[in-house]
């Protein structure tokens, strides 16, 4: 599961516009849950971001291809020339 670090500095800012309906419930939500509104705003846009990024990057497998992809890593064989191919192909268009 992905996680981020929240960094102890204060510099950055967010700015946001919602409307008088929005604000009122947020405003109830963080009165209920006795945090700041910067600490109910971070921690709700840090979890819907990393829920986000989490569907975005983690590959969750059916227990019939997590077999079969252990399979393949465990059998002896060269790669095809296809897969070969599209090694290579990941390899110039992804940037890590």
């Amino acid at each position: 599961m992905a996680t981020t670090t929240i960094k102890n500095s204060k510099n950055e800012n967010i700015h946001i516009r919602i409307s008088p309906d929005s604000k009122e419930i947020i405003e109830k939500a963080i009165a209920v849950s006795g945090q700041t509104l910067t600490d109910f705003a971070t921690r709700s846009l840090l979890s819907a971001a990393n829920e986000i990024l989490e569907k975005e990057y983690v590959t969750t497998l059916t227990d019939r291809d997590r077999n079969r992809l252990l399979a393949m890593l465990d059998a002896d064989e060269e790669p095809s020339e296809a897969l070969k191919e599209a090694f290579e192909t990941h390899r110039k268009l992804i940037v890590e």
